[in-house]
């Protein structure tokens, strides 16, 4: 049996995505399951023991220059690449209509959910089966929930996210380390600094090496001002998705606020604290893990000596 499954970005919603495509490979004997997935979070994808071939599509990039005679031509070996051969079934659990649209133009049954299940109704136009899935429920089941409704399973069984990180960790960190992500793209979401503060030097003073990675110029700023407050921390170089994947599989424990990276931590089965200062951890929070600790709520941001305890009791 042939399988794609459509789930684009952003990188918490790919990682999200990663116990349903474990559950097809376990259910569906012998599956061949391919995986559309935006360029930035190929190398996520690639981690996932299941995933057969990974197809990167560039909606973000094409966008931005869709007079490029080039962008025309890497479009024009997307579609050939989903075009190369039918699936049996083409689940989209991205759910929006860009990812429907990707869904069309591959080539077998396909599979969303319905209107009333969907964020973006209009996507359900696009599918030649509509499922039914709860609103109400975390994204992780719901993605479950979908694939095991057009493959015709009921009983999934446990939650495996399926990632395997393997080798080194990429950076020369002090033994043992602890990995923060501090950084995310809403303002509202980030942890005051002084609680980072805390937090590492706290983590310090047990011979824990905090590390703190960045991907951006002012996130780069911002690891190295807290750096600074905090006893031998370490400041990394840039690194892809699969090194801070890496680096976080060989930490002894990480911190992090509401972002792809900590449920990237979480499902690669790491001691994990997720900081929530403006979202609800309910339906998006960390999922799946007995490893992992969702800490406070909107407008309630966890004080530093809570994440303290959980990451000294998850450790």
């Amino acid at each position: 049996m042939r399988i794609l499954f459509v789930k684009t970005s952003s990188l918490g919603d790919v990682v999200h995505n990663c116990p349903a495509v474990s559950d097809a490979a376990r259910r569906m004997a012998g599956a061949e399951i391919d995986w559309v997935v935006e360029e930035a979070f190929a190398g996520i994808a690639a981690l996932h023991a299941g995933v057969r071939r990974v197809i990167p599509v560039a909606l973000r990039r094409w966008r931005s220059s869709l007079l490029s005679r080039a962008v025309w031509s890497e479009i024009g070996a997307f579609r050939r690449a989903l075009g190369a051969g039918r699936y049996d079934a083409v689940i989209d659990t991205q759910g929006l209509v860009k990812s429907a649209l990707v869904c069309a133009l591959a080539s077998g049954e396909k599979h969303g959910m319905d209107a009333a299940s969907l964020r973006e109704p209009l996507a359900a136009r696009f599918y030649d089966v509509r499922h039914a899935v709860a609103r109400g429920r975390h994204a992780v089941e719901r993605n479950r929930a979908l694939a095991a409704a057009a493959l015709g399973y009921e009983d999934a069984g446990p939650c495996d996210y399926g990632l395997r990180a393997e080798g080194a960790a990429p950076v020369e960190a002090r033994t043992p380390y602890a990995v923060f992500f501090t950084m995310t793209s809403r303002t509202d979401k980030l942890w005051p600094e002084e609680r980072w503060l805390e937090l590492g030097s706290g983590l310090a003073a047990g011979g824990v090496q905090p590390v703190l990675p960045w991907g951006s110029g002012p996130e780069r700023e911002r690891c190295e001002r807290l750096a600074r407050g905090m006893p031998g921390a370490l400041v990394p170089r840039r690194m892809s998705l699969e090194e801070i994947a890496r680096l976080a599989r060989g930490a002894r424990c990480v911190a992090g606020v509401d972002t792809g990276l900590t449920h990237l931590a979480a499902a690669l089965a790491v001691p994990v604290a997720g900081i929530y200062c403006a979202s609800d951890p309910a339906l998006t929070g960390l999922y799946g893990s007995p490893r992992a600790r969702n800490l406070g709520a909107a407008g309630e941001p966890p004080a530093a000596a809570r994440v303290l305890a959980a990451l000294e009791e998850l450790t």
